[in-house]
């Protein structure tokens, strides 16, 4: 085994606030999870022992306070926790996103007021994404993750139904020259004027099952998938991101950083809700990153360049290691049946019965926007 004698990265800024997902499929509710972005990359980071801080804000009736005691959130009583429904199955496909409540913005004065940071990530899920408070993180971090979901989303005075909105009508467009890296999923792509983004920040689009592309000023490339058995999409582009950042933060060239986003949403596509990542399978992991940025990559990107991309020696080496380790951690996700889809209650419909075990959910129903389960 490595052992990574090398210094740990400096603490990382985490932004977005914690939900909580009602998961529904085919009509059937089969889970209550915790949810946002921020939780599933908090799971990703953890799991490759990279220190950060998070900012998040959640209603006094949060559920999940055990699962997020290592990264607390700010407790607003005066407002609730998001909430989302999540549909997905044979009728859609492509999942569909509902915010039936909203947690207060993330403002500014929230934030660390004299700390540094090594990285940033802005993940927000439900509009808690202020274009002044992503605009402090990037003063105060040395360089930022963000995905363009935060930035771009609307929701339907209605029924709350996620809709997007272009780049340049966002108010955030401005911030792109100091954004180092901006994330968005295909569809998110078609609002954000990917030819003249580009131009500004680095890119990286996620394409699922096909892995994902990353587009900067002068060049281009594709980074291969990792065969998965989809259960749930929910958290696969936030497990992505944190693999990616975690790829970028750790000392990796950005092909090989791709390529560990596209590992981690695999896993997240894997289980239902937030993924279960063991410490100690992750160790194996850990070693074959330690051992990729040992390696000597003339030319390949500085801190302070824009990123190249020639693939780096031996990649197709990385990519097997990374699918060997996959295969171990999946043997154990199966075994102890996190990949169920279920809930935490018996659910008899459609002769379905489906169980979820009880420490990855909460176990009472969280109301719904009109204070029903």
């Amino acid at each position: 085994m490595v052992k990574d004698s090398n210094p740990i990265p400096r603490r990382g800024l985490l932004v977005g606030n914690y939900c909580h997902d009602i998961i529904h499929h085919d009509g059937l509710v089969v889970a209550e999870t915790l949810g946002g972005a921020a939780s599933f990359i908090s799971a990703v980071l953890d799991s490759l022992s990279l220190p950060f801080h998070t900012v998040s804000k959640v209603g006094s009736e949060f559920a999940y306070a055990s699962l997020t005691s290592n990264h607390p959130p700010l407790v607003v009583p005066t407002s609730p926790t998001t909430l989302f429904h999540a549909h997905f199955g044979s009728a859609h496909p492509d999942r569909t996103l509902n915010r039936a409540r909203a947690c207060e913005p993330i403002r500014p004065t929230d934030l660390p007021g004299e700390a540094r940071f090594g990285f940033g990530m802005a993940v927000g899920v439900g509009g808690e994404i202020l274009p002044e408070t992503l605009e402090k993180m990037l003063d105060i971090c040395d360089q930022v993750f963000v995905d363009v979901q935060g930035l771009i989303r609307t929701f339907d005075a209605a029924d709350g139904r996620v809709r997007l909105v272009g780049l340049k009508e966002s108010g955030f467009f401005h911030l792109l020259p100091r954004i180092r890296f901006l994330k968005a999923s295909a569809d998110e792509a078609s609002f954000i004027d990917l030819e003249e983004v580009r131009r500004w920040c680095c890119v990286v689009v996620t394409h699922g099952k096909d892995g994902c592309e990353v587009f900067c000023k002068d060049g281009a490339f594709r980074a291969k998938p990792f065969e998965a058995d989809q259960i749930d999409p929910t958290g696969a582009g936030d497990c992505f991101l944190g693999g990616f950042t975690a790829g970028i933060v750790r000392g990796l060239a950005v092909p090989d950083a791709a390529l560990l986003g596209n590992f981690f949403g695999s896993l997240a596509v894997a289980q239902v809700g937030l993924p279960k990542l063991n410490l100690s399978l992750f160790q194996m992991v850990k070693d074959e990153l330690h051992k990729r940025k040992m390696q000597d990559f003339p030319g390949l990107e500085r801190r302070d360049e824009r990123p190249g991309f020639r693939n780096p020696p031996d990649q197709d080496q990385f990519y097997a290691s990374l699918v060997a380790a996959k295969a171990i951690i999946m043997c154990q996700i199966q075994a102890s049946g996190w990949n169920l889809l279920s809930s935490p209650k018996v659910l008899e419909q459609n002769n379905v019965k489906a169980r979820l075990p009880l420490n990855s959910v909460h176990e009472g129903s969280i109301p719904s926007i009109d204070g029903k389960p």
